[in-house]
């Protein structure tokens, strides 16, 4: 997992910059700026910190660089100066975090640096993808047009994290409601039935002590309860970050009803979106097969992404090793394999996004239709099954009489 470093050096001519950037080593770091001609003074590791502020958040989210980007796009097409650019755009940024960079990049610009360069010395926030895409607009001539693009990639982008999040959202908030509603229950309503039972003079029925065992559990011994939850949780965010544990959890996910179809579409579109943007901007395939496959969002879908550069690198087409992943739809390998054959990659690659962005938008839907009724019962026979469990003794008495 990338470390986020914090450097200061000099350039050739004796000027003093610094900036970020996340490496896997501070070796790594150092032979980046040497590249860079760069001579490093000082180097450390960025102390962590909460992204959040009391303000909101520190860092720069997708849509605050589409925004970013599509402005920028739009004054370099109106033939102002880059620096001046730079100037405007710092100036009107609303977090200051993301302020602050920009008038950073603007000085490393006024000093020489390429655009791409200074943007380089701020991985945190500006991903390989929009580095080697500026650097390939600055190369070519084309910067505004290369900006338009990626401003247009950024806002799909965003725009499909919010249909995942959209998806997520209802049965997380109908999940919390119902541990809310259960706990309550078990804390408070419980114990007035169990005082109720003191001296029922009989066997409860085993539904009842379940109910009421549990909510002992609860209120005696919920500070290890807790302790546990924390525990397992903890657990699974360190084996998730594990590059086994990542591949293991990510493939069950694509497994399960539902949902497993909802992220896999997302990664499809992902992956073609990001990897026709870069192969339209002239960054070489094999470069952008890297990018592409880091920007995944799926281990499963990233190992695919590999196998498929370690293969072209070897003189095989792109549409072989997808399908042998059996991981990407025919229909997907089908459309890259005439892109191939055609010419026309860049072309098919977005034709496949948009088709896959349109599919997410209908398994959330379905996602959300399938939930919500399971979510429902659940909640009903969570709930349910408490009161009758309550009132079973009540009734039990009832019928006892009743006999008599």
């Amino acid at each position: 997992m990338a470390t986020t470093f914090v450097w200061k050096g000099k350039t050739a001519g004796g000027h003093v910059t610094s900036g970020e950037m996340a490496a896997d080593s501070r070796s790594d770091v150092i032979k980046l700026l040497r590249q860079k001609e760069l001579v490093v003074t000082s180097l450390k590791e960025k102390e962590k910190g909460s992204r959040f502020t009391l303000f909101g958040s520190r860092g720069v989210s997708t849509r605050d660089l589409a925004v970013f980007t599509r402005q920028f796009a739009t004054m370099i097409n109106s033939g102002l100066p880059l620096v001046q650019c730079l100037d405007i755009l710092g100036a009107q940024a609303e977090k200051e975090h993301h302020r602050k960079i920009i008038h950073t990049v603007m000085k490393d610009v006024e000093s020489g640096s390429t655009l791409a360069d200074a943007l380089a010395r701020h991985r945190e926030v500006y991903s390989d993808l929009y580095i080697n895409m500026v650097d390939a607009g600055e190369a070519g001539g084309v910067l505004d047009v290369i900006l338009a693009r990626l401003a247009t990639y950024l806002e799909k982008m965003d725009a499909l994290k919010r249909k995942i999040r959209t998806a997520m959202m209802y049965p997380a908030v109908v999940f919390v409601v119902t541990i809310v509603a259960t706990v309550f229950m078990l804390v408070f309503i419980i114990p007035t039935f169990a005082n109720l039972y003191s001296d029922y003079g009989a066997q409860l029925p085993t539904p009842t002590r379940f109910v009421m065992g549990i909510s002992n559990l609860i209120r005696y011994y919920w500070y290890a309860l807790l302790g546990g939850l924390g525990a397992i949780f903890y657990a699974i965010g360190k084996y998730y970050k594990t590059k086994n544990g990542r591949k293991r959890i990510d493939k069950f996910l694509l497994t399960v009803p539902a949902l497993g179809s909802v992220l896999l579409k997302a990664s499809i579109a992902r992956f073609t979106r990001t990897l026709g943007t870069l192969v339209s901007s002239g960054v070489p395939i094999l470069e952008g097969l890297e990018i592409t496959a880091r920007a995944a969002g799926n281990a499963v879908v990233k190992e695919a992404v590999m196998k498929t550069k370690a293969s072209i690198s070897t003189g095989q087409t792109i549409s072989e090793p997808l399908r042998q992943s059996e991981v990407f739809p025919p229909m997907v390998v089908q459309m890259i394999s005439v892109g191939e054959e055609t010419g026309a990659l860049d072309a098919m690659l977005s034709k496949v996004a948009d088709f896959y962005d349109d599919e997410v938008d209908t398994a959330v839907e379905g996602l959300t239709s399938v939930i919500e009724p399971i979510m429902i019962v659940v909640m009903g026979a969570v709930v349910g099954g408490m009161v009758v469990a309550m009132y079973l003794p009540i009734f039990k008495l009832v019928t006892v009489m009743m006999a008599k």
